[in-house]
């Protein structure tokens, strides 16, 4: 049966622009812009097979649920990479889990260690959202930096980087990893988190307003959904995601953002939700803000023939500073009560992937009776822009400050090599050194 939510989460719809969209002139002047790009009739006809193709897409979904998405074991794709067959489950559904990427016994020496460091500098270490923290202001604690530097990970990461294609060294771009410092969750059970919603991150309004980004999503756009390729690096690195500068965009491209499990989480016990389809659900959610439902409340919402341009401003789920969002309300083909479905269960050393433009959400229960925690960690493609945030990056570590994504405008920072305990970056292997970026300085 499918793993949904028993009850819906409060978590915001969208039903109507707020004032700061209503005020914010850009939004009208890029809806204009794409509308002038590719013409009303071009994104009608995407509408409507992206409407239609959703039908199927969802009805799969509620059906299969969980089981939908792929699991794969980590030793099995290091030695023979992935087959046909998974790349196309991969590339369909856009989620999967890798199995024991890290050996469960060292999965969970590292919850030890980092539950140990943690209780040791508690007095330091801050945690988001203040109503109930589990976000852990952490980047480079001796926990996060032995998993991103352990040969499963980066050789795993250069697998799934090779996922995309054309890549091209006359361009600077590579499926070589590098090693993006994210934080930690650490959940205590009956913790509520209503923080994220579906959401889809690499940026919002930058997706439309940004002409390389718009152009990565150009067969959507020109009437051609079908025929659009989320797996091409060549237009990919390029778009610049953190058009709108804010905590929530990061610099990077994450060819697949993920996560190590530290502890067993499953169902209702604080893992990711995922919506198990990639091709549609981007397409559906670029269109969206270009049609407006029937008026006529006897007419079928749900038939995409009913839908009329719409030339406001508004973008439903979407503003400057956040992830993009989506809702029920809002986006109603996709079915989200009946579709975002649970990640399987998951032991430590497994790890969680989805690419970039997949909607996810966090489950906002943890009815287990142990703490959920994950060390996120992502796949990062060498691009000219990923090397030089890369290099900033490094250069920030070994001066004690936050990722430039996550450094605090106030100087507020916390200096981790303060922190008892700390150990730092010596004694990495050469492909960590070359993940980490010591090759840019």
């Amino acid at each position: 049966m499918p793993a949904t939510t028993r009850e819906w989460p409060p978590w915001p719809e969208f039903v109507a622009p707020d004032t700061t969209e209503v005020k914010d002139c850009d939004f009208l002047s890029i809806k204009k812009t794409v509308i002038a790009e590719y013409g009303a009739e071009a994104l009608r006809q995407s509408w409507i097979k992206v409407c239609h193709e959703l039908q199927a897409v969802t009805d799969e979904i509620v059906e299969k649920g969980s089981r939908i998405i792929p699991t794969f074991d980590t030793a099995e794709i290091l030695s023979h990479g992935f087959n046909e067959t998974q790349q196309a489950e991969v590339r369909r559904i856009g989620a999967f889990v890798c199995r024991a990427t890290i050996p469960e016994a060292e999965g969970r020496a590292h919850y030890d260690d980092m539950s140990k460091y943690v209780a040791e500098n508690k007095t330091s270490i801050q945690a988001w959202p203040k109503e109930s923290p589990s976000m852990l202001v952490l980047y480079n604690s001796p926990t996060q930096n032995a998993i991103r530097s352990h040969p499963n990970h980066i050789n795993l990461q250069r697998i799934l980087n090779e996922l995309w294609h054309n890549y091209d060294a006359s361009e600077g771009t590579s499926p070589k990893p590098l090693a993006y410092s994210d934080g930690l969750r650490d959940r205590a059970p009956g913790q509520p988190f209503l923080g994220l919603g579906p959401h889809i991150d690499a940026g919002s309004l930058c997706r439309w307003a940004n002409p390389a980004y718009r152009k990565v999503y150009d067969n959507i756009f020109c009437g051609r959904p079908e025929t659009h390729d989320p797996f091409d690096i060549g237009l990919r690195k390029d778009a610049d995601q953190e058009m709108y500068k804010a905590m929530a965009h990061s610099t990077v491209l994450r060819t697949f953002q993920g996560w190590t499990a530290l502890t067993p989480t499953a169902a209702r016990e604080g893992t990711i939700m995922i919506y198990p389809n990639l091709k549609s659900v981007i397409a559906y959610m670029l269109l969206r803000p270009f049609f407006q439902p029937p008026k006529d409340r006897t007419a079928d919402a749900m038939d995409p023939m009913t839908w009329t341009l719409d030339e406001t401003g508004w973008f439903p789920g979407t503003a400057k500073t956040q992830s993009q969002r989506l809702s029920r309300i809002s986006h109603p083909h996709l079915r989200l009560e009946e579709c975002l479905v649970h990640m399987p269960k998951v032991n430590p050393g497994d790890t969680v992937w989805w690419h970039c433009d997949v909607c996810h959400a966090v489950d906002t229960e943890h009815l287990g009776q142990n703490n959920a925690a994950v060390a996120f960690i992502g796949s990062c493609p060498s691009t000219p822009k990923n090397k030089d945030y890369i290099r900033r990056q490094l250069v920030a570590t070994l001066a004690g400050r936050a990722p430039p994504d996550y450094a605090m405008d106030d100087g507020t920072d916390l200096d981790e090599t303060s922190l008892k305990g700390y150990v730092g970056l010596d004694g990495l292997s050469g492909d960590a050194r070359k993940a980490f970026g010591f090759e840019l300085l």
